[in-house]
């Protein structure tokens, strides 16, 4: 399994918008509907208003790389300048 915590640091007052835009896109849903993913889940991080915290759980690498592919992957790759400064990626692999 792989998990990966993402964290966006927001442009000043745009995480809410950019959480709505990711449910109004549906993107959200369409990456827990794909084949191997356990988890993809967004919540706000309690001591920061400008962060915005993504926790994706994925069965296996093929499954994290087919989901590099979609097309709601690369919406949001299309969004993210709009409304993000910086990402920051932490990955762990194994049993949970």
């Amino acid at each position: 399994m792989i998990v990966l915590n993402v964290t966006y640091r927001c442009r000043p007052g745009m995480r809410g918008e950019f959480l709505s835009r990711i449910h109004a896109e549906g993107l959200d849903a369409s990456s827990r509907a794909e084949q191997g993913n356990i988890k993809y889940d967004y919540y706000f991080p309690e001591n920061d208003g400008d962060a915005l915290l993504l926790i994706e759980k994925w069965s296996g690498q093929n499954a994290l790389a087919e989901h590099a592919l979609t097309p709601h992957f690369k919406r949001l790759q299309e969004l993210k300048p709009v409304y993000v400064l910086e990402t920051a990626v932490e990955r762990f692999e194994g049993q949970y």
